[in-house]
């Protein structure tokens, strides 16, 4: 997944280096053998130490490269009528069918985080795809943050839903997957649409929303599936209306739980958000992976 990323711990000597040393000069100084030689290995075992160093420094502050859990992971166009979509999908290793969770991005479109919250379900044992929402209309998401949230802003939610259909359709008919035996998640912007899907769908089975927005009364008459919400402490702007999906929500004799976080705000699952750092973080993905393994099995 980490496509012609590279670790270079050597340096290459400049224009201005090579010019001190007296090499473009055309009069350099000739050093006996023996010195040349001496400094030669001296400079190599420095080079092979400091190389060393830095990789022991970088698989120490990388533990998950010594996971011994392994998965598969690949992109791909999945058909969606006579257009396609852009997706990303992680398999578990195992040797029966698994359960699917379609992983919905957050406003700034498909970034490189999502894929590895992919790669964190299939290490747990679900197949999980990651469909580009701006892929069927623009390519792919941009690079810079602003203009996927502009060209997200552009999508409108019929559209949406026959994407999110694709997906669910296309994982449907893997051997891989364990037919009708699929889930969502959201962050953010993907967490609104990961409970606005759940009104469209009625064969979901399990549905996690991630300080999102939620459907007015209307579309949460048409929620079949259990649904877990996850919410950031400081996020007053979407846990002003949890009060009302809560009273709704039971009184309509529907399953939905609202979990808020001490010490997060919104977004707080994705690193560099507040509470990211935290504790909070192990405690919601604990929550999160048993509510899939009570809905969905495992």
């Amino acid at each position: 997944m980490m496509e012609g990323s590279m670790w270079n711990f050597g340096r290459r000597a400049s224009g201005v280096e090579r010019q001190a040393s007296g090499v473009e000069r055309g009069a350099p100084r000739a050093e006996p053998p023996s010195r040349r030689a001496g400094l030669a290995s001296y400079f190599t075992v420095a080079l092979l130490a400091a190389g060393a160093g830095a990789l022991g420094y970088w698989l120490a502050s990388h533990p998950s490269v010594m996971d011994h859990v392994t998965t598969h992971g690949e992109w791909r166009w999945i058909p969606r009528g006579a257009d396609s979509v852009r997706a990303y999908v992680a398999y578990p290793e195992r040797s029966d069918r698994a359960p699917a969770i379609i992983v919905i991005h957050e406003i700034f479109g498909l970034t490189d985080w999502e894929p590895t919250v992919a790669d964190k379900l299939a290490a747990r044992g679900y197949v999980a795809i990651v469909p580009d929402l701006l892929s069927r209309r623009f390519g792919m998401t941009p690079a810079d943050p602003d203009s996927g949230r502009k060209l997200v802003a552009q999508l409108n939610p019929d559209s949406i839903t026959a994407d999110l259909n694709a997906a669910y359709d296309w994982l449907n008919q893997q051997p891989a997957v364990r037919p009708d035996n699929i889930a969502t998640i959201g962050f953010c912007w993907g967490g609104g649409q990961s409970f606005r899907y759940a009104t469209n769908n009625p064969k979901l089975q399990a549905v996690v929303v991630c300080y999102g927005p939620a459907p007015d009364s209307a579309g949460l008459s048409r929620v079949k599936a259990p649904v877990l919400g996850v919410y950031g402490e400081k996020d007053a702007r979407i846990n002003q209306d949890l009060p009302r999906v809560e009273d709704f929500m039971r009184n309509s004799g529907k399953r939905y739980v609202a979990e808020v976080y001490e010490g997060t705000g919104h977004g707080f699952l994705k690193p560099g958000r507040m509470g990211s750092d935290g504790p909070a973080v192990d405690r919601a993905w604990t929550r999160i992976l048993n509510f899939y393994r009570e809905n969905l099995g495992h």
